[in-house]
């Protein structure tokens, strides 16, 4: 979450967040992001994007109806692999490239019982179907989940603070 929100407060999408794409530092207990093939810098004038990148398992439902779409996608992608840390499978698991695309576009998220209602909070944030509804970076910073947890980074070590 770090490092998505040092790429996105400089205006840079990843696209194509995934398990694979995040690097676990056992020595550090860190994480870092990887693969920015797909990464794209949204200029001063661009609002949102619109070409189709990721990978289907952790794609947003704006990108899956080819929609326009801006960071937040990445924030979607983000909530599918922390509920598949939290779970042992993503959102929405099947083998079929045809029914994700469906499950995506019309199945609710099934939460488990035994997850914690803060976190179940903070993953329904995040994996809100519309884009306009889900979680701002404020609302992340800020949400119980982060403060209660041994999750945290330092904003003020970037410098600057932009907003998308």
């Amino acid at each position: 979450m770090g490092a998505l929100h040092y790429l996105h407060s400089r205006r840079v999408l990843h696209r194509d967040l995934k398990p694979a794409n995040v690097l676990l530092d056992e020595k550090s207990s860190s994480a870092k992001l990887c693969d920015f093939g797909f990464a794209r810098h949204l200029g001063v004038e661009t609002m949102v994007l619109t070409s189709i990148k990721g990978t289907p398992l952790y794609m947003a439902p704006e990108l899956i109806e080819e929609k326009p779409y801006d960071h937040t996608a990445d924030l979607w992608s983000a909530g599918a692999i922390l509920y598949e840390l939290s779970v042992g499978h993503p959102p929405f698991p099947t083998n079929s490239l045809f029914q994700l695309i469906k499950k995506i576009r019309y199945e609710q998220v099934i939460w488990p019982s035994h997850m914690s209602d803060e976190l179940k909070r903070f993953l329904q944030g995040l994996l809100e179907k519309d884009g306009k509804k889900r979680f701002t970076w404020q609302q992340i910073l800020e949400h119980p989940f982060l403060r209660n947890t041994s999750f945290h980074f330092n904003t003020q070590r970037w410098g600057r603070k932009e907003q998308l």
